[in-house]
């Protein structure tokens, strides 16, 4: 029968008389060594003074450095009782004599430092006799006298099982009762054999996020757990693989040196207290692991350089009542086998921890987009043909036999509904074989808001369709569409501004340098326009593809007018034209530029004159008086270097040109051709 990691007394504490949820303790398995040196340790207790004090307290602690500087100075090996304990539970002595020099060195070092006449001298004295006679006393007896409970026989070399060696200190996953998929996350703190000779394990558990019971706004770290009070023993068959488990400040800095990648990593930031539902961030990682292992570190691969992980919010906020009120009792977990951890958590609308980082600032949502303004109203297009400038769409529509459509019938405001007004995000469609136009709404005074364009492709012509018209904007009716055909005009009229995107593949394939030079959506997709975004008037002159801005004739008109009044008050003639400057004559064109390059040659020698001066500098510090012997000898090592590095890309050109004539397909050779038959060809 195994033991259970919990006591009857620490089950009886507490509110709860479900023992699964109190504190555990590793069980006690000692050597018969261990046992050994405890027993001397509890026997050096019982001796007193005249004073009636226990003579071993004096030993307990060293003194205090900044107290008693000075017996650091003549004492070279100072320990204490505190550290002779804590070597043994951390597995440092190998024998009962290991364990006595220690004890022999405290006593001896209390009787060089104190007088002969002192109280604490006497007792060192005393001490160290009776001290000795206890270890002679253990050390006769057998070690079958210090077998443990339920016959447990203590394996601390650790148990070989499936080819692996399981030992104290090792993350391990073990069977879940409860969740297959989800296995137990455990550090092994004992190892050992019971009397039937089966092998057992105890490991201390680190619960999941959804193991627990906390606040609602708790986030956690991507794959991290908290330790628990939980300390459980399992049969060796029940541990399943390795993982291992960082530190928050070691998580984001690399990883531990030759462990497996497919092995799971975890990340540790608390300690989780499971009476109160309290999350307590760990301060010290030591105290966290088992005695034989905290003086012990592992390597680490770094990365290159911190890696910032982003904490994400409880994966039980769905748990949440709607209802639910801050002054509620805390709910309670879901438990199922008894060696396994819950079920299922909880989490509660309480009052926050005191050590609970506040949850990062949700997203504020887009304000309500206003409606756009009525498009403006453009004066009807002159008369007159542009046979210079075809469009390729004008074209291909064409091409296509597909006639002229006028814009659907606009629709007043009464007939609109107030639920079409909210404005809806443009969505890709991938299953188009290119992408869909993108309409923004600081684009829609430009084009006629009351439908939209879709550019489809796959056949050999193509071609732009009006869709239905986009009831999410109130319309009003226009005497002139920029899409429509005007009497007296030519049907190459100005399209609609469009804006496409890219596929998410195609746009990956751009570089990121390239892409932020450009505009982009919320989705970092680089963003392709039909036109200029600029309010464009038709154009003024014959045989023009397109007219300018308003803001730019506007600008021409008041320089005219400026040049105008500027002319007036010199007295000048309205149509007066500046004459051009004189160009420089080219024969001092042609002196100053010869003066330049001499000037420039004259530097570039200069500079090269100072380098040489300064590599030769180099070389008398590094060779000193042979420096020209080792400037030579440099001059010769960076000339091979470079030969080698033409002969490599040399190389490499040519086995690329072959690898290029390889894939190229020659259309020449003995193919028959019509002109070869046919004599009229």
């Amino acid at each position: 029968m195994k033991r259970d990691a919990i006591s009857k007394e620490d089950a009886q504490k507490g509110t709860d008389s479900d023992p699964r949820k109190k504190r555990g303790r590793p069980p006690r398995v000692d050597t018969p060594m261990e046992a050994r040196i405890k027993a001397i340790l509890k026997g050096i207790r019982k001796f007193k003074n005249d004073t009636g004090q226990i003579m071993v307290h004096q030993f307990e602690k060293l003194p205090d450095k900044t107290a008693m500087p000075e017996y650091y100075q003549e004492i070279k090996e100072p320990i204490a009782i505190e550290i002779i304990k804590r070597k043994l539970k951390r597995k440092k002595y190998q024998s009962v004599d290991h364990f006595m020099r220690d004890v022999d060195t405290m006593f001896n070092n209390a009787q060089s430092y104190n007088q002969d006449e002192s109280q604490i001298y006497k007792d060192a004295v005393l001490l160290q006799k009776e001290t000795q006679k206890l270890a002679d006393a253990e050390k006769s007896k057998p070690d079958a006298e210090y077998v443990m409970e339920e016959g447990r026989l203590p394996l601390p070399n650790g148990i070989l099982h499936n080819g692996e060696l399981w030992k104290v200190g090792d993350w391990i996953h073990i069977q879940n009762p409860n969740d297959v998929t989800k296995p137990i996350v455990a550090q092994i703190y004992r190892t050992w054999q019971d009397s039937e000779g089966q092998k057992w394990v105890n490991a201390c558990w680190y619960y999941r996020p959804e193991q627990t019971v906390h606040q609602y706004e708790k986030h956690f770290y991507p794959h991290e757990v908290v330790k628990t009070g939980q300390y459980r023993d399992h049969h060796i068959d029940e541990v399943i693989d390795r993982c291992f488990v960082m530190f928050c400040t070691r998580y984001s800095r690399g990883r531990p040196r030759g462990f497996p990648k497919d092995k799971d990593v975890y990340v540790c930031d608390s300690r989780y207290n499971e009476e109160k539902h309290k999350m307590n961030k760990i301060k010290t990682w030591a105290s966290c692991l088992p005695d034989e292992v905290r003086d012990k570190d592992y390597e680490m691969d770094l990365f290159d350089g911190p890696k910032k992980t982003k904490k994400v919010p409880t994966p039980l906020l769905h748990m949440l009542k709607e209802d639910e009120m801050e002054t509620d009792e805390a709910p309670k977990v879901r438990w199922g086998a008894d060696n396994a951890p819950p079920i299922m958590g909880a989490v509660h609308k309480g009052p926050r921890d005191e050590n609970q980082s506040p949850p990062p600032e949700p997203t504020p949502s887009p304000p309500p987009q206003p409606l756009p303004p009525p498009p403006r109203q453009l004066p009807p297009a002159p008369k007159y043909e542009t046979p210079s400038y075809r469009r390729v769409s004008e074209l291909d529509t064409h091409m296509a036999n597909t006639p002229d459509r006028t814009a659907p019938p606009p629709t007043s405001y009464n007939n609109q509904s107030q639920s079409q007004t909210q404005p809806q995000i443009p969505q890709y469609n991938p299953q188009t074989v290119s992408p869909a136009p993108v309409q923004y709404n600081q684009y829609a005074s430009q084009s006629n808001p009351s439908y939209a364009q879709t550019h489809q492709h796959g056949s050999a012509s193509a071609s732009y369709h009006s869709s239905q018209p986009d009831t999410r904007y109130p319309q009003v009716p226009q005497p002139y569409r920029i899409n429509s055909v005007v009497p007296g005009a030519t049907t190459n009229s100005v399209r609609p501004h469009e804006v496409f995107r890219l596929s998410e593949q195609a746009n990956a394939q751009i570089p990121v340098e390239i892409r932020q030079q450009y505009q982009q959506d919320e989705h970092g997709n680089v963003l392709f326009f039909t036109a200029p975004p600029v309010d464009v008037l038709p154009p003024t002159k014959e045989g023009s593809a397109m007219g300018h801005t308003a803001r730019y004739l506007a600008e021409k008109l008041r320089r005219k007018i400026a040049m105008k009044e500027k002319r007036m008050a010199q007295g000048l003639p309205e149509d007066f034209e500046e004459p051009e400057p004189k160009k420089m004559k080219p024969e001092f064109d042609e002196g100053l530029a010869a003066q330049i390059q001499t000037l420039r040659d004259e530097a570039l020698q200069m500079l090269i004159d100072q380098m040489q001066d300064g590599t030769e500098d180099i070389y008398r510090d590094i060779y000193g008086p042979q420096w020209e012997q080792g400037a030579r000898f440099e001059e010769a090592r960076t000339a091979k270097h470079q030969a080698g590095a033409r002969e490599r890309l040399a190389a490499a050109a040519d086995l690329m040109r072959k690898k290029m004539e390889s894939e190229t397909i020659s259309m020449t050779g003995t193919g028959n051709y019509l002109d070869d038959l046919d004599p009229r060809y």
